[in-house]
């Protein structure tokens, strides 16, 4: 089941995964996610700690160590295969995109230029 209900990771997933590289609590993570997109992502505690419950569940990260109501958890053996699967399936819709583009480009740019110079 998590195989497939993790077949494709959301954007939070995926960088929630990356911070759990290494061990943190909930409010670490929040902040590592942010670091590593450069403020670009930010995941609120809503997200966050329904993600961790589902990550937990599905054994794609397991909890290290609770004191009292702070929780850390890192990213299981799983986990890094998921990511990595992501990451995988990312960078082959770049070089598609790339591929696609490096041929169609020029043909894109110049019928904007033409409707640009027929108004």
């Amino acid at each position: 089941m998590a195989r497939e209900q993790f077949q494709t990771l959301t954007e939070p997933m995926y960088y929630i995964l990356m911070a759990l590289s290494e061990e943190c609590c909930g409010v670490d993570i929040m902040e590592r996610v942010r670091q590593i997109s450069g403020g670009r992502v930010k995941v609120g505690p809503g997200t966050l700690y329904t993600m961790l419950s589902k990550f937990e569940e599905n054994q794609i990260i397991s909890l290290t160590k609770e004191e009292g109501r702070r929780k850390s958890y890192v990213i299981t053996e799983h986990g890094r295969e998921l990511l990595l699967a992501e990451h995988e399936r990312l960078c082959i819709m770049l070089s598609d995109w790339n591929g696609y583009f490096d041929k169609n480009l020029l043909y894109y740019c110049s019928r904007d230029e033409e409707k640009e110079n027929e108004r």
